[in-house]
């Protein structure tokens, strides 16, 4: 299946967990962006902020970050 086929998908509606940036630990690094899920865009080219149309909540981008500038909350702490 082509990529920008699966780009329109909304898959975020069934993660369990989302992923809250602390926008002073974090700022762009061009290396930690190809390290991340395509769910982290820039935002600004100041910071990586999560698309969460497409967050499944997996969690790697927390993992990942070598600020800890990302960590994972339980979605139903957070109302739409």
């Amino acid at each position: 299946m082509p990529t920008s086929l699966l780009l329109c998908l909304d898959t975020g509606t069934w993660r369990t967990k989302r992923p809250v940036v602390d926008k002073e630990k974090m700022h762009l690094l061009r290396a930690l962006r190809n390290l991340l899920p395509a769910a982290m865009y820039d935002h600004q080219e100041r910071f990586l902020e999560p698309n969460l149309s497409f967050c499944k909540g997996c969690g790697i981008c927390a993992k990942e970050c070598p600020r800890a500038a990302i960590v994972m909350l339980p979605e139903g702490d957070f109302t739409s």
